[in-house]
């Protein structure tokens, strides 16, 4: 039995990075374990129908955390430290953080009036195809930003959602990277919206070297309200995903 509910959360500015990754390894196992104890179930029907059940009436929790982080920098598990251009004195200097995750992709920023979502989903419910899943994420993204007259599009070969790709002005807004357990996923995206892009100057953004950073702000030449754009992206994940989105009480 699919459960596309999907629990949302918004947790705020100035989260530390290292205590939101714990709280989504924690969400992660705590499914991950009840996949096992349905799987269990289900070897115990061939021989007890009563517990035929508890399969058809139990599901997996789905959930999405919004939030924004101080300024770090987090690189993935196969990323290069070399794209870290500056030393740890520096890292101190511009009271930036520097943690190694084991999400895929290369080196990012996270930092004040991004916006970071963390889905931790189990894809058993919607698709098990991580393909899929990455490509859902982006269209996620192009369509928020849809909103604002910006055209995003995809990169080939390169993650996350970009402006005028194929031209010498091509540029990210959105980084993405996750990890994915037994088909349940953990991080995921970063849409850049009044984010300071001077900290981006300080490494080689997800590894590329050869297009730029951008934000909302900069595209539109204004500061857009973090609430709305946060607002648009869970509406368009509900659309995206084929999903209901409530409230999340913990």
């Amino acid at each position: 039995m699919k459960n596309r509910i999907i629990q949302y959360k918004d947790l705020g500015p100035s989260q530390d990075y290292k205590k939101t990754w714990e709280m989504q390894e924690a969400k992660l196992q705590s499914i991950v374990d009840l996949k096992k104890e349905v799987r269990a179930w289900e070897k115990l029907a061939f021989e007890q129908p009563e517990n035929l059940e508890k399969i058809e009436n139990h599901t997996t929790p789905n959930f999405l955390y919004f939030v924004e982080h101080p300024h770090v920098y987090t690189i993935g598990k196969s990323g290069d430290e070399t794209n870290l251009l500056i030393n740890l004195e520096k890292l101190k200097e511009i009271n930036a953080g520097y943690v190694k995750t084991n999400r895929g992709g290369d080196i990012t920023y996270h930092g004040p009036e991004q916006l970071v979502a963390y889905p931790i989903l189990d894809l058993a419910n919607f698709k098990e195809d991580i393909n899929w899943y990455m490509r859902s994420l982006e269209e996620v993204i192009i369509k928020t930003i849809a909103h604002y007259g910006l055209q995003g599009v995809r990169s080939p070969g390169e993650t996350g959602v970009w402006l005028d790709v194929g031209t010498p002005f091509a540029r990210k807004i959105c980084a993405m990277g996750v990890k994915a357990s037994r088909w349940v996923t953990m991080h995921g995206l970063a849409l850049n919206v009044n984010t300071d892009l001077r900290y981006f100057e300080y490494i080689v953004p997800c590894g590329i070297r050869d297009k730029n950073v951008t934000s909302l702000q900069r595209e539109l030449n204004r500061a857009i309200s973090i609430d709305e754009v946060r607002t648009l992206v869970r509406n368009n994940f509900a659309e995206v995903f084929e999903a209901e989105l409530i409230p999340l009480e913990e």
